[in-house]
């Protein structure tokens, strides 16, 4: 499965993207979407157009967009969740499905820590998809909501094949938590 990783910023948009099959990943692309500064509505336009050359560029089969936390400043928390939306609706209107995850629970599955520094994150991304440097900081957020999706998923089906889910246990799932 080709994943699409994205770290939504005004001034730069991180991207990454990967291949993974069972519990191998593979480093594909990363870059960030560099956005001029000006008036808003042309911002989000250059991330929806930026979002969208990457979509047909790699083809990712699915995208993960990490979750806008609520920080001191609420007009920036604003503003962030606008970029988001350019992202997702770039996303969305190209028909791929969109999973969500908090920096928190990206973290906590790249690094094994929630509150970890950026700086490990990228150590981590680096050591993971064995690149020969490190990525910069918004790509490295990208591809760790990538590889995050992608060990959830591997995780759930290893779990599916030990016959801990299903039906005979009445497990359901909601929301990618199990009930």
């Amino acid at each position: 499965m080709r994943i699409l990783g994205i770290d939504p910023g005004l001034r730069a948009t991180g991207f990454g993207v990967i291949d993974a099959q069972g519990p191998r990943m593979s480093y594909v692309a990363s870059g960030v979407i560099r956005i001029a500064s000006g008036p808003l509505p042309p911002r989000l336009g250059t991330i929806h157009d930026g979002i969208a050359q990457v979509i047909e560029q790699y083809s990712p089969q699915c995208a993960v967009v990490e979750i806008v936390f609520v920080n001191v400043n609420p007009q920036s928390t604003l503003l962030l969740g606008q970029a988001r939306g350019a992202a997702i609706t770039a996303l969305v209107t190209r028909g791929l499905p969109v999973h969500e995850y908090t920096a928190l629970q990206v973290k906590q599955s790249v690094v094994g820590y929630g509150r970890a520094a950026k700086s490990q994150v990228q150590a981590m991304v680096q050591r993971l998809l064995q690149l020969p440097g490190l990525p910069s900081t918004d790509a490295a957020d990208a591809l760790a909501c990538a590889i995050a999706h992608a060990s959830a998923g591997s995780m759930t089906r290893a779990v599916a094949a030990q016959g801990l889910l299903g039906a005979a246990r009445g497990a359901r799932s909601r929301r990618g938590r199990m009930r």
